[in-house]
């Protein structure tokens, strides 16, 4: 059930929000799962679970990420309770993450969605490719 209630006002505990409404929190917890970086991190993780991961290792293992993104994204995670982050006392810090249960429990649905995305990226390329051929005349 969505309900077009604002986030906060009055809502029974587990009635869901609307999603079409800027602060509902279900809509602010999609935007932080819904990025590639995070799908890239949950994915890598995942593949090491139970196990742990460095911070170097992880931006190793995900081309193309700064290492203040990666940053940001195992933040994000680590506040959301998905990920755990351990950190050693050496010089410098040796800093581990590993998917918590909540997290491992995320790894199904974004590795759906990107057996979806690439399953029908080929299509969805040719009608980008189709869209920005020039009208006949």
């Amino acid at each position: 059930m969505t309900t077009a209630k604002t986030a906060g006002s009055g809502r029974r505990p587990g009635e869901r929000g609307d999603l079409l409404d800027p602060s509902c929190p279900t809509r602010q917890l999609l935007d932080r799962i819904g990025t590639k970086w995070t799908s890239m991190a949950v994915k890598v993780l995942a593949e090491e679970a139970p196990d742990e991961l460095r911070f170097a290792e992880l931006r190793r293992r995900i081309p193309g990420i700064s290492q203040k993104m990666l940053s940001v994204t195992l933040q994000s995670l680590v506040r959301d309770g998905l990920v755990d982050r351990r950190v050693e006392p050496t010089v410098p810090p040796a800093v581990h993450y590993r998917l918590t249960e909540l997290g491992l429990s995320l790894e199904r649905p974004l590795s759906a969605l990107r057996v979806w995305a690439e399953t029908h990226m080929p299509k969805i390329n040719r009608n980008n490719q189709l869209a920005d051929e020039p009208p006949p005349d």
